[in-house]
């Protein structure tokens, strides 16, 4: 066998090796490279939409968070006011209770103390008379009894 026949001949299937390979196994073998390149692309581009959308919820959960708290202290704030008014209503309430119940009080005491002196007098007009019966020891006129009460009555 000849040398160059041999290498002519491998030379010739290197070729026809070669183009079959470039023909029908390359493009396979690219498009799933491409194909995996696609995806690998893809799911860093899903990461980094991941990434932002996280952040972009965080900032926001921290937005809704912030804004509860504030709506939080402005209805505390309100509450705290409306239990402040409603105290001092209830204040100024007991206040026009206590002064209504002291202006009877009073009145009660003022109409008891007018009773208890016309009795008084009434007892002492009946003492005066009896004790001045027992000094006289003679009969009194009722009229003329009736008019000196009223009049001992007057002015005590």
């Amino acid at each position: 066998m000849n040398l160059n026949a041999t290498l002519f001949a491998q030379l010739t299937v290197f070729f026809i090796l070669g183009w079959f390979t470039m023909k029908f196994v390359w493009p396979p073998i690219m498009t799933a490279l491409d194909d995996r390149a696609q995806k690998i692309a893809d799911g860093l581009a899903a990461a980094d939409k991941a990434k932002t959308d996280l952040a972009h919820a965080e900032k926001k959960a921290s937005d809704e968070l912030r804004k509860a708290r504030e709506s939080a202290a402005e209805f505390r704030t309100g509450a705290e006011k409306q239990a402040t008014a409603t105290l001092e209503e209830a204040r100024v309430e007991a206040g026009k209770i206590i002064a209504a119940a002291r202006e009877a009080a009073e009145g009660e005491a003022a109409a008891a103390s007018q009773r208890a002196k016309e009795a008084l007098r009434e007892h002492v007009a009946q003492l005066a008379v009896a004790g001045a019966e027992k000094i006289l020891r003679k009969e009194i006129n009722a009229q003329v009894h009736a008019d000196l009460l009223s009049q001992l009555k007057s002015e005590l």
